[in-house]
């Protein structure tokens, strides 16, 4: 089928052109981001629907559900598109009553990769944003660099080939930047 016409363009994402429209599966969990959705059936379909339209990049995490969207999207769209770029986020976690919590020591993060990789049934991730923590709702100041040098060393296992950033001050990318490369920044 010939790849539909892209009226916004395309961009690099991690070596590879994606177009500038892409989907960002939050929302696929339940209410608040948290345990399953009212029609599974439904996520599953939306998710196959936002490919046939030209999607080729889901922004997703382990921990909105937590893992329920993972899930939905290994069972909507396991084995992926060649084409299809998984950008994933590390950095947090939730309770059992849904709040937001910070998972920013580099035993979470790996713990937190190895749920993506189980979760999307892959072998490595494209990318993985390090959501910063130190403030839920925006960007504050604080190091980041132990949790990029985190990942790094997955990168170096293989198990991750890019990292970006989430929720980050401009400091805390230049100081990212000085740990390894961080292929995109996302607010």
């Amino acid at each position: 089928m010939p790849k539909r016409r892209n009226p916004a363009g395309t961009y690099e994402l991690a070596g590879r052109q994606v177009n500038r429209m892409g989907y960002g599966a939050m929302q696929l969990a339940g209410p608040g981001v948290f345990g399953p959705p009212k029609d599974r059936a439904q996520a599953v379909a939306v998710l196959r629907e936002a490919l046939a339209l030209g999607v080729d990049h889901i922004d997703t995490s382990d921990f909105y559900g937590p893992h329920v969207t993972n899930q939905i999207i290994r069972e909507a769209l396991h084995p992926y598109a060649q084409n299809l770029t998984i950008v994933t986020k590390v950095g947090a976690v939730r309770d059992d009553k849904g709040a937001w919590l910070p998972a920013l020591e580099p035993a979470d993060i790996e713990r937190a990769v190895h749920d993506n990789l189980r979760n999307l049934g892959l072998e490595a991730l494209d990318v993985v944003n390090l959501r910063i923590m130190g403030d839920v709702h925006k960007p504050a100041e604080g190091p980041v660099e132990r949790q990029v040098e985190a990942l790094a060393a997955l990168r170096e296992r293989g198990l991750v080939r890019h990292v970006g950033l989430s929720n980050a001050t401009a400091t805390q990318i230049a100081a990212a930047r000085r740990v390894m490369p961080i292929v995109c920044v996302q607010g």
